[in-house]
């Protein structure tokens, strides 16, 4: 039997598409503070950072203190609206069918490395049921923010798999350059929050169709 190989996967912008519900919740968050918003494209740039650095590269001249309520708000505004609402945060199209693809390869592990926190990303996997499908689930609350390479070493140590067995599927630099630092492949998705030509990944791909022949190309059947 073939080494294990591992397949890490960024979650907002790559597999799920929280666009709106981010910006709503950012919204809400910035209003309570009566402090204005910055430009969506600002906005949707810090997607994949965790909470407390995404803040500080927004507001740089903001308190802590104040940091710190914005963050509550998001986090307050993000969970009721997503309870709320059944239809936020749609898996991309193909992303399900890919995913079970992958999950039924004998020699092939899923994980995920998410700015989430752990409470977020068990709500979603709830959501998608998506529960127990990874084999490893970094989040947040235990890391650095990326592009620190912690989450990917974590995965790789927690399962046993080969640095060159393993591939980073994203859609922000944060991804591409966590990937890089922890010495793994890099795909990149073109339909999340960075533009496709900055992220300079080992391949691109233009759906989730083409993701299982890309993995293969890069680590390996």
């Amino acid at each position: 039997m073939p080494d294990l190989r591992l397949v890490i996967f960024d979650v907002d912008g790559t597999l799920v598409d929280s666009q709106a519900e981010i910006l709503a919740a950012m919204t809400h968050a910035f209003d309570a503070e009566a402090i204005a918003m910055p430009a969506r494209a600002a906005v949707l740039s810090i997607v994949g950072l965790s909470l407390d650095v995404a803040f500080a590269k927004l507001c740089p001249t903001v308190d802590s203190a104040t940091q710190d309520r914005l963050i509550a708000g998001y986090k307050d505004a993000f969970n009721t609206q997503r309870a709320q609402n059944a239809n936020h945060g749609p898996l991309y199209p193909g992303a399900r069918d890919v995913l079970d693809i992958l999950a039924g390869q004998d020699n092939t592990l899923l994980a995920v490395a998410t700015g989430k926190s752990r409470r977020g990303l068990d709500k979603l996997l709830e959501r998608h049921a998506l529960e127990g499908f990874f084999h490893s689930e970094q989040v947040a609350d235990h890391h650095p923010s990326k592009p620190n390479p912690s989450m990917i070493l974590a995965a790789l140590n927690e399962l046993g798999v080969a640095g060159s067995r393993a591939v980073m599927v994203g859609d922000t630099t944060y991804d591409m350059d966590m990937a890089r630092a922890a010495g793994v492949a890099k795909i990149g998705v073109p339909w999340g929050y960075h533009a496709a030509d900055a992220l300079q990944p080992d391949m691109l791909i233009a759906d989730f169709g083409a993701l299982p022949g890309a993995v293969d190309t890069l680590v390996g059947q």
